[in-house]
């Protein structure tokens, strides 16, 4: 059995995500103290995230409409023209923070592309996902960009029929188990887990209990020679 597409995550995989989240949300938790201790407004948060992702998708800018509303939500009339252009603010940095990769991304995906081709697998928003990508320096590396309003085990199946590949000829690597594991082992795949701190509540999920297909790795650069162990 040969290993013939590399599917790889961004967020959080290839480059720093959920820093930059977690500090954008302890902003809003300062901005609204005056109307809720932090465990609350947090709480809120997550909870308008949760029921606002099947419309807003994923991403900054649907995590700023989610801001704005819990601010909505906890002050009420008091909430003043400056505390939303302070929460707007806090969205556009968030937008155009800078792509920090994590340490020796850039080999380990010099190496990954001699074992096989490269299919970037990534959910958000459509601009901003490939803006990251272009600040990234990696664009070239990769054979194929998928950039998907959610990560579904037909997601992966429609992706290696595409490429004309068997579900096993293929490998999904990512953080997150809910979205880049537990759907490509559904649908067939290969799938090693790379966990990050600060990781979002939302991705999180049981890991698979002795599944032949999965492997947890401590980082990117253990990849290479774990695909040619299963090769």
């Amino acid at each position: 059995m040969t290993i013939k597409l590399i599917c790889l995550d961004a967020d959080d995989t290839l480059w720093h995500n959920m820093r930059h989240f977690n500090a954008t949300e302890d902003a809003l938790l300062d901005m609204l103290r005056p109307f809720a201790e932090a465990d609350v407004t947090r709480e809120r948060l997550i909870a308008c995230e949760t029921r606002n992702l099947s419309l807003y998708g994923y991403g900054a800018k649907g995590f700023t409409l989610s801001m704005i509303e819990t601010a909505v939500e906890l002050a009420g009339d008091s909430l003043s023209t400056a505390m939303i252009e302070g929460i707007l603010a806090a969205g556009r940095a968030l937008l155009a923070h800078p792509v920090e990769l994590f340490d020796g991304v850039q080999n380990t995906l010099e190496t990954l592309e001699k074992v096989g081709p490269l299919v970037l697998v990534t959910k958000g928003d459509l601009l901003h996902q490939e803006s990251k990508l272009a600040a990234s320096g990696l664009g070239d590396l990769f054979s194929g960009i998928e950039i998907v309003s959610d990560k579904k085990a037909d997601t992966f199946r429609t992706l290696f029929a595409r490429h004309g590949i068997a579900p096993e000829e293929a490998v999904m690597a990512g953080d997150s188990m809910r979205s880049d594991i537990l759907p490509a082992l559904e649908a067939g795949a290969w799938a090693a887990f790379i966990p990050q701190e600060g990781a979002w509540h939302h991705e999180s999920a049981k890991a698979p209990s002795d599944h032949p297909h999965f492997t947890q790795l401590e980082r990117l650069a253990e990849l290479p020679d774990w695909i040619v162990s299963i090769s």
